[in-house]
């Protein structure tokens, strides 16, 4: 490749590290009382993301009620890999969770591309070890910004990939579960914004976070908080 071809990849790695990243904002109290919480949660990172980006989020939820050791964060090995690879975590990170805890099932939250992980890991286990699962600015048809993004999951994010036809042939997750999707209207990342809806799920926009901010955000917060501890509710 020539260094002007060079100079292209850098400058549009560049600009979707800009759009992906995001540093972990300070976080404040949570108003609503603690909950009564004994359903750990796994949370999931989305491209380029790791545990630390879901910091605020895992605050937010031991001060709710959920206690340290029921909340997981995780790493993947590869955060711009395949969500193939990454479902295959996801399940290793739900059994060790499940086991250290003593819990019959768990829930999940997670955000941007690990909740196309998250679903194949649910399709793949049909889902017997999970009893809600968030997803938060996930691209569930694709986004046109993975084009600027690398890694296997690039491909894998963009809109009609053979990976996405797959994944949405058949219901959004399985029997039992229950899902909500969480979307704002200033998410420039998830490119077009319907993407981050699933069919037969709880969708709920909030105004008016960008794609990494989500996490940090009070708004979208209380709607996890009550998803997890009550169910989901009548669309708005």
């Amino acid at each position: 490749m020539t260094a002007a071809g060079w100079g292209r990849v850098a400058s549009c790695c560049a600009v979707a590290s800009v759009l992906w990243a995001h540093p972990v904002a300070a976080v404040p109290a949570e108003p609503s009382p603690p909950a009564h919480v004994d359903v750990p949660v796994l949370l999931v990172p989305g491209w380029l993301d790791s545990e630390r980006d879901l910091a605020a989020l895992r605050i937010r939820l031991m001060a709710a009620g959920w206690d340290e050791a029921g909340v997981v964060a995780m790493t993947f090995r590869d955060p711009t890999g395949s969500n193939r690879e990454h479902a295959e975590e996801i399940s290793r990170a739900v059994d060790t969770l499940l086991r250290k805890t003593g819990a019959a099932r768990v829930d999940i939250v997670a955000h941007s591309m690990g909740g196309l992980a998250t679903r194949l890991y649910l399709r793949e286990t049909s889902g017997a070890s999970v009893r809600r699962v968030v997803f938060i600015a996930t691209p569930h048809r694709g986004t046109y910004m993975a084009y600027l993004a690398f890694g296997e999951g690039r491909g894998e994010m963009q809109p009609e990939s053979d990976f996405l036809q797959r994944l949405n042939d058949g219901p959004p997750v399985p029997q039992g579960i229950e899902a909500m999707t969480i979307r704002s209207r200033l998410d420039a990342v998830i490119l077009p914004q319907e993407s981050a809806v699933l069919p037969d799920a709880e969708n709920r926009e909030v105004c008016c976070p960008t794609h990494a901010g989500l996490l940090d955000s009070v708004d979208a917060f209380r709607l996890v908080r009550r998803f997890l501890v009550d169910g989901p509710e009548g669309a708005p």
